[in-house]
């Protein structure tokens, strides 16, 4: 339901706006002069202001040069007693949506307010769209907008065809595992199973087998010859996630493993060669580990013969949207579309530090989605301790990133010149009777005015 802030220093107006506006199923905040609406402003979100221009001791049109600067993104409208051209094209030049005459005639206003809110749901929807666009899909689904990712889907792709040992750093939820997927995904050895062991999960004896096997009787409970994970992946790829948990004394037998290219089962004296490339993760300092006798340091050398590091999500910020849309859009059924982001959810997702990195975010924005009202995602359904933190500046205020071929026209522009075509058509329609193309646009003259190009641009 759109909100709108009024703002006005005589009661009754507000009163009269307020059960007209309601009475079309606005959800309506009023503000006794401008200094109310300013601290509203700070501290809610509208997707509408409408204000007088006459109030003291702030007037309307300061609130609308805060509103400029602040919320960009919020239509302005404003009412005036006066209807002076200057002021009304002062009102226009400051950023003003348009403005309405008092006393209003109620049908205007409402065809205004309406073309205003339609104006506010476009350019939100237009964020989102730049938001989804701005999502770069390679390698199985690695969303890579930032630098940072771009260069690791770069690694990805020369390194996928060849045999050579890589080693993946990186925090906690970082998506160090769905790296090593898009390597294999990319590898010759495509078409097998991709097999993976976290070491941290296992205790010594089972990571053992579980990694090379064992044979009946190599222990209580062994009743049966095991094949392990390093036999199955012959010819394709075995994953060891968190390798900087694996015991020294396994450690010793992966590093025969990468030089003979052999394995032996747990209990047996028998050697069997495979060939199975080897991929490995850390959220671990190794040459910390190294140092303190805790990590061998030739098997450091075998295993990273190939580094790639993926950085904290806090670092590559540019991500954080494009990774929210790819979440939304894969966790809705085909047959709906995907819940929109009220911008100052925007904000906060990207001031937020994300500890938990894309985990985090994944689980936050279920949670959202879950409790999400009108398919909308608005703070009030975010984690509380996210929905907390700080917000970043309003999407609108940042510098937009182009979507798409780079030199290609913008949207807001491509619409602009649509728009103006058809201006023209309606002016020719008109035989150049301004008064009579806004009626039939069925817009305020002033708007017609604002929207036609200046001399300087027709020439």
């Amino acid at each position: 339901m759109p909100r709108i802030l009024l703002v006005d220093d005589e009661p009754s107006i507000l009163s009269v706006l307020s059960t007209l506006l309601k009475a079309e199923g606005y959800e309506v905040a009023s503000a006794l002069g401008g200094e109310k609406a300013r601290e509203l402003m700070r501290s809610e979100r509208f997707d509408l202001m409408i204000s007088d221009v006459r109030m003291s001791p702030v007037n309307g049109m300061d609130l609308l040069r805060l509103a400029h600067d602040e919320l960009p993104a919020m239509p302005v409208i404003m009412l005036t007693a006066h209807g002076s051209v200057e002021t009304a094209i002062e009102a226009l030049k400051l950023g003003a949506f348009d403005y309405v005459t008092k006393p209003f005639k109620v049908d205007e206003l409402l065809i205004t307010v309406q073309r205003a809110i339609d104006y506010n749901r476009a350019l939100v929807e237009n964020e989102d769209l730049r938001a989804q666009l701005d999502a770069r899909y390679h390698l199985e689904n690695i969303v890579a907008k930032s630098a940072a990712m771009r260069n690791v889907c770069e690694m990805i792709k020369k390194v996928a065809p060849t045999d050579t040992t890589v080693l993946i750093y990186g925090e906690s939820g970082t998506g160090k595992e769905l790296v090593a997927r898009a390597i294999h995904a990319y590898s010759p050895q495509r078409d097998k199973d991709f097999l993976a062991v976290n070491c941290a999960a296992l205790p010594e004896t089972l990571l053992e087998s579980e990694m090379f096997g064992h044979v009946k009787g190599a222990f209580t409970g062994a009743s049966a010859d095991k094949v392990g994970l390093f036999e199955e992946a012959n010819g394709s790829t075995i994953f060891l996630d968190e390798i900087g948990s694996m015991p020294l004394s396994i450690q010793g037998k992966l590093l025969r493993v990468l030089q003979q290219k052999e394995i032996r089962r747990v209990g047996s004296n028998k050697t069997i060669s495979i060939n199975a490339r080897v991929l490995a993760a850390t959220n671990t300092d190794l040459e910390d580990m190294i140092s303190r006798n805790q990590f061998r340091e030739d098997l450091y050398y075998r295993l990273s013969v190939i580094p790639i590091e993926i950085k904290p999500l806090r670092e590559r910020p540019e991500d954080i949207l494009p990774l929210v849309y790819h979440v939304m859009r894969k966790d809705t059924p085909d047959a709906k579309s995907p819940p929109t982001l009220d911008p100052r959810v925007c904000g906060v997702l990207e001031a937020y530090a994300w500890p938990g990195n894309v985990r985090e975010l994944e689980n936050a924005i279920k949670h959202a989605m879950t409790f999400a009202h009108e398919n909308r995602i608005t703070l009030d359904v975010l984690p509380p301790k996210i929905a907390a933190a700080p917000s970043a500046p309003p999407a609108a205020t940042r510098t937009p990133h182009p979507a798409g071929v780079e030199k290609g026209q913008s949207l807001k522009a491509f619409l602009r010149d649509k728009e103006r075509e058809y201006l023209k058509e309606v002016l020719a329609f008109t035989n150049g009777d301004k008064e009579q193309a806004a009626k039939t646009l069925q817009i305020s003259l002033a708007t017609l005015y604002r929207k036609l190009p200046s001399e300087s641009e027709s020439r």
